[in-house]
Parts: structure tokens; C-alpha cells; sequence
């Protein structure tokens, strides 16, 4: 446990970020779940809509440093190639 003032507030601030950091990553884990749920049942336009509120998500997240940015961008990137692809066979 610390004793000094400086690292007891320091605890505190890393708790809250903690708590905020889980709370960001579990929306984008679930949106991007969403998306993928929806893709695989191969309807274009739901897919569509689910993929841009995953993207939306995962762009909060790397902007509040949850996610590094390069790993946003390779998770958007392989949903849009998998949406990409399920356009194709319709």
C-alpha cells in the first residue's frame, strides 16, 4: 500500500482509468461482435449499419488511447473486408 500522498493520488486516477478503459473496450468488444454476428447472417444493409457503429467504436477507443490507433485500423479494416466480400455474393 503507498504511503506517500503523490502515489495514493496516482492509485486512485489509475482505478478510475481502469474502470474507464474496461467500460470503452467491452462496448467496442461487443459492437464489433455485433457486426460480425450480423454479416455472417448475410443481410447487406444490417451488416452495413453494424460495421459503422463498430467502426464509430472502435475510433472512440483509439482516441481515448484504449486501443493503440494501428490496431483500430487493422480491426476496422478486416471487417470492411469481410462486409467487402458478403457485398460481393449478394
Amino acid at each position: 500500500m503507498a504511503n506517500i500522498k503523490s502515489a495514493i493520488k496516482r492509485n486512485k486516477q489509475n482505478e478510475k482509468r481502469r474502470i474507464r478503459n474496461r467500460i470503452v473496450r467491452g462496448r467496442t468488444r461487443a459492437s464489433m461482435k455485433e457486426a460480425r454476428i450480423e454479416i455472417q447472417k448475410a443481410d447487406v444493409e444490417s451488416a452495413e449499419v453494424a460495421v459503422i457503429k463498430a467502426i464509430s467504436s472502435l475510433d472512440k477507443a483509439a482516441a481515448k488511447g484504449v486501443l493503440h490507433k494501428n490496431n483500430a485500423s487493422r480491426r476496422k479494416s478486416r471487417l470492411m473486408k469481410r462486409l467487402a466480400a458478403l457485398k460481393q455474393q449478394a
